[in-house]
């Protein structure tokens, strides 16, 4: 089954590997998904959507917080906020567990984590959930205009 990031990758020629997991423990992503499919933890990363005057879009490593003065920081905003779920569909068009930075229904602000720039590849929500995409984090980056920024506490979730 393709989704519709996966078509996107398709037309962007760029390669990618994609996995499906079992949802019906609750597990949606992170450290608990990771532990479930056997893959590396440090390659998991979630898509976080923030609102200050406008929407802007983090992808940080699964197991850790989103920092939200580094992220206002580097979007250009003196306050952001976390979107509330219920925003989040009617904005994005993804779900919560599902939210991917690619192919929303509207080109956001974007920006991947630091880490991800020492590795060959990440895994992103594939845009559903229960599935994934692994991509290389420089391919992804230049694919949707994201630059790479210190955006994460030290805290692990």
């Amino acid at each position: 089954m393709k989704t519709n990031v996966m078509r996107r990758l398709d037309q962007a020629k760029i390669p990618y590997a994609d996995f499906e997991y079992d949802t019906g423990e609750g597990i949606t992503y992170g450290a608990h998904l990771i532990d479930k499919t056997g893959k590396e933890r440090a390659h998991s990363y979630k898509t976080l959507v923030t609102k200050g005057k406008e929407p802007h879009v983090f992808v940080v490593p699964s197991e850790k917080h989103l920092d939200l003065k580094k992220a206002a920081k580097v979007a250009g905003e003196k306050k952001i906020d976390m979107l509330a779920q219920k925003e989040l569909k009617s904005l994005t068009g993804y779900i919560h567990g599902g939210c991917s930075p690619i192919g929303m229904k509207k080109a956001f602000s974007t920006w991947i984590d630091e880490s991800a720039k020492s590795l060959s590849v990440m895994a992103i929500s594939a845009g559903q959930v229960g599935v994934q995409v692994e991509v290389n984090p420089q391919a992804l980056s230049e694919m949707i205009g994201a630059p790479f920024a210190d955006l994460v506490t030290e805290e692990e979730e």
